[in-house]
């Protein structure tokens, strides 16, 4: 039976790791920030610049309408109707240049002009200007290119005699808008470069943000990898020991009641390592709720050493009254890892242990013991994640750290004044009313 292969462009392809799916995240949310910052800031843009544009647009036609008015304003009628207006050698024609036109209806010749104009204003253009004024009694408004390339903006205003019925001449105004325009255009490229950088500075933003959203994910990620192989390591341990047991006892080599003994020890101790395991991954997920009321610390410490049993060992607690506030299943586990520990490692080797549990009134548990102790070098990160070694796994005192961080308090290993290790569990004290 002929199997399909796997599709162009998914060959050689390897399905993304959580961490991958997680910088891709990363990514496509950078890029969405980038973008919408993007459109707001060129949305943006665009209202500044066609707002420029209407405003100085509409200014420079509002300095015209005042000039041509102001000039029609001027002109007089003697009393046999004959129109009078200033001579152009007197420069009010001159800037911005006026053209005055006379004549009815779209037929309108050149009256006057300026005698020294600022500007050259193309003949053609003023006519057409004017004419459309003429016929239409009303402002007309144009604009046109000068010889020398230079944009203009043209106004024609009619204006009428005594008789009112027909406009009877028309009064045409001019400015050079070149300077406007360059003005806008620089505004429009220093806008168009600023929303550049702002995008790109947002992008970084959005980046850095990201990255800052995303590390907790990726360090649960290390976390949990981590978690998984040591967890697998442990565990690995009493399954190999309890399937020796089995073919031992199979073959017959060994006395049943022996092998049923030590297979139920390390069933036993299994069942701890996966009960720790859960208890951790639980910690690490932050799904357990403190439920905190008033305790008595040397009570609950002479409960845990009472059930703890010592196998030959020997516990001595010296306790104080003391009262915290702090939740008690979860602070008798700490207490009970930490007296655990010490009867495992705090002996030599064929020896049986020697521990001292000390509760002060300032609401610290001091473990000691006898035994190697703790090097100096991994006392620093003995808490921070879990250890195996020595038939350990160490997730005890992961444990009894993360409940005393949970509480305010501090867990902290140094060396006892026996040689072996001391550890000491510090809780806040209630205060008394």
């Amino acid at each position: 039976m002929r199997r399909d292969g796997p599709r162009r462009g998914q060959r050689g392809r390897r399905p993304p790791t959580p961490a991958g799916r997680i910088r891709r995240l990363r990514r496509r949310i950078t890029l969405l920030f980038a973008l919408v910052s993007a459109a707001g800031l060129v949305g943006m843009a665009v209202i500044a610049v066609h707002a420029d544009d209407s405003s100085w647009r509409a200014q420079v036609d509002a300095d015209l309408k005042l000039r041509t008015s102001e000039f029609s304003a001027d002109l007089r009628y003697d009393e046999q109707g004959a129109l009078e207006y200033p001579d152009p050698k007197e420069g009010v024609y001159d800037c911005p240049p006026v053209t005055l036109f006379t004549g009815t209806g779209g037929q309108v010749t050149p009256l006057a002009g300026p005698h020294r104009p600022c500007l050259a204003v193309p003949g053609p253009a003023l006519q057409a200007v004017a004419e459309a004024a003429g016929r239409d009694g009303d402002l007309v408004r144009a604009t046109v290119t000068a010889a020398n390339g230079h944009r203009l903006r043209l106004s024609a205003q009619a204006f009428t005699g005594p008789a009112a019925e027909n406009a009877d001449g028309v009064v045409v105004a001019a400015v050079d808008t070149s300077g406007n325009l360059d003005d806008h255009e620089r505004l429009t490229v220093l806008l168009g470069v600023a929303c550049a950088v702002l995008v790109a500075v947002s992008a970084l933003a959005g980046h850095w943000l990201a990255g800052r959203a995303v590390r907790p994910a990726l360090t649960a990620l290390d976390q949990q990898e981590a978690f998984f192989a040591d967890a697998a390591h442990d565990l690995r341990t009493p399954v190999t020991s309890m399937r020796l047991l089995a073919e031992t006892g199979l073959r017959g080599e060994a006395d049943g009641r022996e092998v049923l003994r030590r297979t139920l020890r390390q069933s036993t101790r299994m069942s701890e390592l996966v009960d720790d395991l859960l208890t951790r991954a639980r910690l690490m997920a932050g799904a357990v709720p403190l439920d905190r009321e008033p305790l008595r610390l040397d009570q609950l410490v002479d409960a845990v050493v009472a059930d703890t049993p010592a196998e030959g060992h020997r516990v001595t607690v010296r306790a104080e009254p003391v009262v915290v506030l702090a939740d008690a299943s979860l602070l008798r586990r700490a207490v009970a890892n930490l007296l655990g520990n010490a009867l495992a490692h705090g002996h030599s080797p064929g020896e049986p242990a020697d521990v001292e549990v000390t509760v002060g009134a300032d609401g610290t548990v001091a473990v000691d013991d006898a035994g190697p102790g703790v090097p100096p070098e991994q006392a620093k990160s003995l808490f921070e994640r879990f250890r195996s070694g020595a038939g350990s796994s160490g997730l005890g005192l992961s444990i009894a750290a993360w409940v005393a961080h949970a509480h305010g308090g501090s867990l902290a290993v140094e060396r006892g004044t026996r040689g072996g290790a001391r550890f000491l569990l510090r809780l806040p004290v209630q205060k008394q009313p």
